[in-house]
Formats: C-alpha cells, structure tokens, sequence
C-alpha cells in the first residue's frame, strides 16, 4: 500500500529525515511519534507528494510519486488519498454536505451517488441531521468529526492525520480515532497518524517513533494488525 524508502529531506544545513523507509500494508494502521519539530508533518507531506525528497523514494499502491510530474501527483492524491488535519480546512461558505462531497465533485461522481455517500458518514461521525448547517455554527469537535467525514468520503488507499486529536476534548478524541481506525481497518486501507501523543497513537496497530530523521518501533507498544 505505501512503501517509503531511503527518504532524505534537508531545510538549509539542517538534515530533518536521514534515510527514513516506512511500509504500510493494506489494512494496517501505523502511528508515528516525536517531538513537536521531530519532523512528523514533513513526512506526511512527502508521502502525500506535496514536498519532494532530496533522495529516496514514495510509492503509493505501487506507483512511484518521485516520477510523476505534478498533474500525475495531484491527480493521485485525488483519488488515492484522504486527510485529515489538526486545522480542519473546512470551507466556511460551503455547507456541511458541500464540505464532506467535495472530493466526490472532483472524482466527477455523480449526483445522486455523492449525497448517499455523504449522508452516510455523515451519520457514521453522528452528524447526520447537520447536512444543511455552515462551519460557523458547528463546535470544534464537530468540524474534525467533518473533516473525518470529507478525508473519507471517496473511500481512499491510503488514509494520512497530521495530529487530528490536538485540538479536542478526551471523549471527542476517543470517537475520531476509533471511526479513522474502523474505517482503515474495515476497507483495506493503509492509514498513517502522526502525532506527539502517547494515548492517540495506542489506537493504531502499529507505532514508530520519529528520532532523528529516522524510524524505530516503539517495542513496548506492538500490537497485532487487526486488518
């Protein structure tokens, strides 16, 4: 499902990843930890094609990014990817159902597919009568739930959460990170978290710990993968 390999990524004099590999198998949910500046964000960034490496190598589903121009790269995570950010990015002058069927628009789904699909996470992340409201009016806690919604609504490959607990409550937490994992787990998707918290990351099958631009599993915390 994601295969990274050898990834090497400077900022001036400063070496953030140094020959970091990570592989994700379909099902598998995998959480990256560290400390705030550990690197975490520009690794997702590099495996979603945003960025690119100074060496080494991204594949998703089995398809290189390094090799494709940036049409390809976009055209990829379209179709191929879902987010889910600590910030949320939700549109304010979309509705909630807008916000949510967005990727489907893009996709060129059709009418009638894109509003079930969407009435259905919508009432998978407990929202369902919240379709017609706007960003304004919802808490914090409902627009991650949202954002979990829209990241994926067009039942993506592969699934990537910078911090997406950061902002929220500890029960509010608790329900993102059992739909994300439910959602990996239940498809076949790949999903990678990072996230600086120890109690976010029990959630996935799998932990790795960011430290000096390289990867190690956190021992202690394996467990088996449920996909």
């Amino acid at each position: 499902m994601l295969a990274v390999e050898g990834l090497v990524k400077r900022f001036g004099a400063r070496t953030v990843l140094d020959g970091l590999s990570l592989s994700v198998r379909a099902g598998e949910y995998v959480a990256v930890v560290g400390e705030s500046g550990s690197g975490k964000s520009t690794l997702l960034n590099l495996i979603a094609g945003l960025d690119q490496p100074d060496a080494g190598s991204v594949a998703i589903d089995g398809a290189n990014l390094g090799v494709m121009n940036e049409e390809q790269r976009t055209l990829t995570r379209r179709a191929k990817l879902g987010f889910v950010f600590q910030s949320f990015h939700i549109l304010p002058h979309l509705t909630v159902a807008q916000n949510v069927e967005l990727p489907l628009v893009l996709l060129g789904v059709a009418r009638d597919a894109r509003a079930e699909r969407v009435a259905e996470l919508l009432t998978a992340v407990g929202l369902g009568d919240r379709g017609a409201s706007m960003p304004r009016e919802l808490s914090g806690g409902e627009l991650q739930r949202i954002a979990l919604a829209r990241a994926l609504v067009h039942r993506p490959l592969l699934i990537l959460a910078d911090e997406p607990t950061g902002n929220l409550d500890p029960d509010t937490a608790q329900t993102v990170l059992s739909l994300l994992a439910r959602e990996i787990r239940s498809r076949g998707a790949g999903g990678v978290l990072v996230t600086h918290s120890e109690s976010a990351a029990q959630s996935a099958d799998r932990i790795v710990v960011l430290d000096h631009g390289r990867l190690s599993p956190k021992l202690d915390s394996a467990k088996p993968c449920s996909g």
